[in-house]
């Protein structure tokens, strides 16, 4: 679903960081979360990012939907009042017990990381 802005119009300077109100709270059920991002074209257009995309929203959570937004552009950029600027999808959570040990099964890919697949 699309995440519009709530209130008045903000303007974010090159580099800022703000919490973007959507007006309206919802209720996840136990299971499930909620993961924010922002629509490609908005992204495009204005230049700016989530610097903890996506976002998590918890089950257990019952305020108002923010969104954290960052202006990465040199440029000052503004967002309308009721622009659709972001997404919320709903995915089920899955939960696993871990499990302590002294060494992990071995992999062919084993300790390389970074490029280290060769594609």
């Amino acid at each position: 679903m699309d995440l519009c802005l709530a209130g008045e119009a903000l303007t974010l300077a090159s580099g800022e960081r703000k919490l973007l109100p959507t007006g309206f709270r919802i209720a996840i059920p136990a299971g499930y979360e909620g993961q924010v991002r922002l629509r490609s074209g908005f992204a495009r257009r204005t230049g700016c990012l989530m610097p903890n995309a996506p976002g998590t929203i918890d089950s257990d959570y019952r305020g108002e939907l923010l969104v954290l937004l960052m202006n990465a552009t040199s440029e000052l950029v503004v967002i309308e009042s009721g622009e659709r600027f972001a997404q919320l999808v709903i995915c089920p959570v899955t939960r696993i017990s871990w499990e302590h040990v002294s060494e992990l099964a071995e992999s062919e890919r084993g300790h390389g990381g970074f490029g280290s697949t060769g594609r």
